[in-house]
């Protein structure tokens, strides 16, 4: 009875941990933007407010979510607004501005760089998983093919044919990393999805993709290469 509940017990832990995780992730990013948010909203705008005022100050709620809804419709405005041809002209100059700042010049470019590399691309971030020999010969890690190599990158190692940027993730937190040039020869590409990828560093290697959906991609492929040739 006692190894029934156990498995009982483990099941209801696996059932719950994802739903009660992503639920507080989704809580605490909306609360964070919330935060940073509504400071800049005035007091007699805010939901509690004016709920307050309706119904009396013995209501107590705690609205999440406005704060994001407000960051959605700002940004929104922003973007059309630097659309324009005073958007950009406003832009152009705030940025001579900041370009004369020694210290908050650099910041800015750093800032701007990955921003525009991370959302203003149509591409997607990263084009494909694969596997590399780091950090030595006959050890292998996965990592996520970002570009090819170009500028000095690419010029300085012509002999060894083109060069590809990869991002090998740490485990369990992918969000950090190395950036690494490999030769396009010594580089593995896999079959696997990125999302497949990263679950199986996030997981330490516990969480595999399914065999059927690698051997349908595999054929997919082979499909692929035979239409080609």
């Amino acid at each position: 009875m006692l190894a029934r509940l156990r498995t009982s017990f483990l099941t209801g832990i696996v059932v719950i941990a994802p739903v009660a995780l992503t639920i507080w992730l989704i809580w605490s990013v909306i609360g964070w933007f919330d935060g940073f948010v509504l400071p800049f909203v005035p007091d007699a705008y805010r939901p509690e407010e004016i709920l307050n005022t309706i119904f009396g100050y013995d209501l107590k709620l705690n609205i999440r979510g406005v704060g994001v809804v407000v960051f959605l419709v700002f940004a929104t405005l922003v973007g059309w607004l630097a659309k324009g041809l005073i958007g950009r002209s406003f832009i152009k100059y705030a940025e001579n501005l900041v370009n004369r700042m020694p210290v908050v010049r650099s910041f800015y470019s750093g800032i701007k760089q990955i921003a525009e590399t991370v959302f203003a691309q149509q591409e997607r971030s990263f084009e494909k998983a694969c596997m590399i020999e780091y950090p030595r010969k006959g050890i292998w890690a996965i990592g996520f093919i970002s570009t090819t190599a170009k500028g000095e990158i690419a010029d300085r190692n012509s002999s060894n044919g083109p060069m590809v940027s990869v991002f090998v993730p740490t485990t369990p937190n992918p969000t950090s990393g190395f950036l690494l040039f490999f030769p396009k020869k010594d580089i593995i590409e896999l079959d696997m999805s990125i999302e497949d990828a990263a679950k199986l560093v996030i997981s330490a290697g516990l969480v595999y993709p399914p065999a059927k959906k690698a051997a349908q991609k595999d054929k997919i492929y082979k499909s692929r290469v035979s239409k080609k040739a």
